[in-house]
């Protein structure tokens, strides 16, 4: 995420994870559904990837699995002194993942012109690890708007002017602090029609602009695409931890949500933006999120509201009648937080982003409170069935991260008292937030 989190209140109450920390991040390639032909090769942005183990070592890999390039699964492998790590975990793929024959179809026709926006304060050296993988896009046809965020320093200014200005990278200035600010300073600064938006602590796949606009040009009615957030670093206990419970990954079937079918699986919908995707790595149409009012400018990382500008546009982008998409061929690696204070806060800024979030949503569109209070007794239930099943699953493997979604360890109560707190604040956090901003018209009214 593009900014540091504020630390709460206890902290320091670390439980014992230490056995999570040093795994290994890699990709693993299949030539064919059968293993055959399967070869490995670091993480995007990860330490590099060692061969094997030394004589009585082992090591533990996280991998994600590509089928003739296409993401179709993770898998985590234990390596041996002697073993080939691409044969062991291309073993393990062919039994634990339902790889695919024959796979989807890429989308056809040509992807859309797009802006991609960063938002940054204070951080040039992953800035510019940002900017080298952005650069480096397959995509034919985008420009970069790089939104340096009431900085303290003219440090990103001076990055960009001497190391990207002259390869087109755009540099303007928001000196209202906040996420949703700066994202609503590059939409005003951007020139296409599809507005793409991530972070400065990722690392890009090359694919990932083209397959994340290809779908605007497939469907007409879309109005955002979300896609795949993978670690590309895990060294600590608390970066393991993290994509243990899940990370920031929703899983390798594209899902399209259109407000017109509602899921029958999804009893909060449009309100469960969580499930939609995160603000490292979306896009949208120009046209719908600038009729919407962009992203509220009293949410996101940077304001006392601690987070909730992604949801907030993913719901009001649903309420407007537009379907949202996520593909899994949209990747980004993203470098988690490693330390146990900073996992504390970002455990916090959840509860806080998600309750700023419905604050916001019910105070900029109150017509919206009737569905939200007819949903909420089934989305209640649904919640509990959930978190049952959970808790089932974590029971049975311990300590690596596993399949997305199953939570395969437990969150630690600490953490989860922390969500429940954040909870409780996001609503106080958002009102001042607001007062703060009132007033403030967006960057791009009046053009």
């Amino acid at each position: 995420m593009p900014y540091r989190t504020q630390k709460t209140r206890a902290a320091t109450q670390l439980p014992d994870i230490r056995h999570l920390a040093g795994v290994a991040v890699a990709e693993l390639e299949l030539g064919a559904p059968d293993g055959a032909g399967a070869w490995i090769t670091p993480a995007p942005g990860g330490p590099p990837f060692k061969d094997g183990p030394h004589e009585g070592e082992d090591q533990r890999v996280f991998a994600l699995v590509r089928l003739r390039g296409r993401p179709v699964g993770t898998v985590v492998g234990r390596i041996r002194a002697g073993d080939d790590p691409a044969s062991v975990l291309a073993g393990q793929a062919v039994d634990e993942i339902d790889l695919p024959e024959p796979l989807p179809a890429p989308l056809p026709g040509d992807a859309p012109r797009a802006t991609v926006v960063v938002a940054t304060r204070e951080r040039p050296e992953q800035l510019a690890r940002a900017l080298d993988s952005l650069l480096a896009q397959d995509h034919p046809d985008f420009e970069i708007v790089v939104v340096d965020n009431a900085p303290a320093t003219t440090a990103t200014r001076d990055l960009v002017a001497a190391g990207y200005a002259h390869r087109g990278v755009r540099h303007v200035l928001e000196p209202v602090p906040g996420l949703a600010a700066a994202h609503n300073r590059g939409i005003a600064a951007a020139e296409a029609d599809v507005l793409a938006f991530t972070d400065d602590d990722v690392i890009a796949d090359p694919h990932w602009l083209t397959a994340l606009t290809l779908p605007f040009a497939a469907d007409p009615r879309l109005g955002c695409v979300t896609g795949l957030i993978l670690p590309a670093r895990l060294n600590t206990p608390a970066q393991t931890l993290l994509e243990s419970h899940g990370g920031f990954a929703k899983g390798f079937a594209g899902r399209r949500y259109d407000p017109a079918h509602p899921p029958a699986d999804e009893p909060l919908f449009p309100f469960t933006a969580g499930r939609f995707g995160s603000g490292a790595n979306m896009a949208f149409r120009a046209g719908p999120l600038r009729a919407v009012g962009g992203f509220d400018p009293a949410t996101g990382t940077g304001t006392p509201a601690r987070g909730g500008d992604d949801l907030y546009a993913f719901v009001r982008i649903l309420a407007g009648g537009h379907p949202l998409l996520y593909t899994p061929d949209a990747i980004v690696w993203h470098h988690h937080r490693e330390r146990w204070e900073d996992l504390c806060g970002q455990a916090y800024g959840y509860g806080a982003g998600l309750t700023a979030c419905l604050t916001a949503l019910l105070v900029r569109r109150p017509a919206l409170l009737p569905a939200l209070l007819a949903r909420l007794p089934r989305g209640l239930a649904h919640a509990r069935t959930m978190t049952a099943s959970r808790a089932t699953d974590a029971a049975g493997r311990r300590g690596v991260p596993g399949e997305h979604g199953t939570y395969t360890y437990p969150w630690p109560r600490h953490l989860s008292r922390l969500e429940r707190r954040g909870l409780l604040y996001g609503p106080v956090g958002y009102v001042r937030a607001r007062l703060s901003v009132r007033g403030e018209p967006r960057p791009w009214e009046g053009r």
